[in-house]
């Protein structure tokens, strides 16, 4: 994928949420949306993955704790991730749980210090999408 499109809703939340951990590193997981599956015409084929929501970084955290395993996302199901850098870097790191998308922000936490990479650490476009993605129900 040589675009990442991603909803301005969850681009906004991850650098709001970057800001409120630093100087903590903030990392959660990232699932996507079928472009097919929005209400609006998102000008783009049915296939195409918009990311769209996340995995709470604080679910499973009592058994995370005790297991040492992360279970708030489903293992190895989730199409992409996002890592703050408080210390400026705007790259992929070997420490980054890499993804098959990767992005990560740095400091001052605007739409421009946000980056969209794969696994190899090469630099992918962001296209940011102004919809909502489709409501799901709670299991």
């Amino acid at each position: 994928m040589d675009v990442v499109y991603l909803t301005r809703g969850l681009a906004e939340w991850l650098l709001e949420m970057s800001a409120e951990h630093e100087p903590e590193q903030f990392a959660v997981a990232l699932e996507v949306t079928p472009a097919g599956e929005f209400d609006a015409d998102l000008r783009l084929a049915e296939e195409v993955p918009v990311f769209t929501h996340f995995y709470h970084p604080d679910a499973g955290k009592s058994v995370t704790a005790v297991f040492g395993m992360d279970f708030s996302a489903p293992m190895g199901m989730t199409k992409g991730r996002f890592v703050s850098h408080p210390m400026g870097n705007l790259s992929v790191t070997l420490r980054d749980d890499l993804h098959a998308v990767v992005l990560v922000a740095i400091p001052p936490w605007e739409l421009a210090s946000l980056a969209a990479f794969d696994r190899a650490g090469r630099k992918k476009t962001i296209e940011l999408v102004d919809a909502e993605p489709p409501e799901e129900p709670l299991p």
